[in-house]
């Protein structure tokens, strides 16, 4: 039962809500210090315009770095030169400190969307990238044989067996870079953006206003699962609808 599955974590989440809505009321702790889930949920209803307006940047932010790392490794899955002489400087990469990177891109490439698209997708190349490129590499060898000697051509090896098998693959990497993308475009936006959860957060933390900070946080959290869960339909209507039909 799928209420079964949930119920428990929702009771435990309630519960400390309401534990934490008696101790701000009862401790009297500074709101700038610790608001009450009464003053964050206030917080949220009186800022709701603006953070539709930064919710939606970070979010199209988001989509371009997840599109962007998958883009990224069907190429170099397609071109075997590129995934020979880029692919090393890449997995090289992860072990840069991205937020000491940030700084660099930006005097690169500017301030506009190029070093922000570049630090989401170091952020979550690994886990859409190199799941990919797994997956498209693992096409069954014996069905790639007799798909070339009925005269299949490159295009349709891709498109009939190396991308289906790398489906499943892909879906695993894209549910874990669906938190990590959304991490790194709340870093990119710090680096300067005009608009965005990321930059909403300065704002808010130069003003000392902890409770529209924990509004971000929350936002942050619901598309960070929203954005799983919406991978994880996608899963269950192309892969596993593929298995059934």
């Amino acid at each position: 039962m799928t209420y079964r599955k949930w119920l428990p974590p929702a009771i435990t989440l309630i519960l400390l809500i309401a534990g934490w809505q008696v101790y701000t009321t009862v401790s009297g702790i500074d709101a700038w210090l610790l608001p009450s889930p009464k003053g964050i949920w206030d917080a949220a209803i009186e800022q709701r315009d603006a953070l539709t307006t930064h919710t939606l940047a970070t979010v199209e932010l988001t989509l371009y770095g997840l599109a962007a790392g998958l883009l990224i490794a069907i190429v170099l899955h397609l071109v075997p030169f590129l995934r020979a002489a880029i692919y090393p400087l890449l997995v090289i990469s992860q072990n840069v400190p991205i937020i000491a990177l940030a700084p660099l891109l930006v005097i690169w490439l500017g301030f506009g969307i190029a070093p922000k698209i570049v630090v989401i997708v170091l952020v979550c190349f690994f886990p859409v990238a190199v799941a990919t490129l797994d997956g498209l590499g693992r096409g069954d060898a014996l069905i790639a044989d007799y798909l070339r000697m009925s005269g299949a051509n490159r295009r349709q090896l891709f498109t009939k067996l190396q991308w289906p098998h790398a489906l499943p693959t892909m879906f695993s990497g894209l549910k874990i870079a669906a938190t990590y993308s959304v991490f790194g475009a709340i870093i990119s936006e710090w680096l300067g953006s005009e608009k965005g959860i990321g930059r909403y957060m300065i704002v808010q933390k130069s003003a000392f206003r902890a409770d529209r900070m924990f509004v971000a946080i929350v936002i942050v959290v619901v598309l960070a699962l929203v954005i799983f869960g919406l991978v994880a339909l996608l899963e269950k209507l192309t892969v596993r609808g593929r298995r059934h039909a």
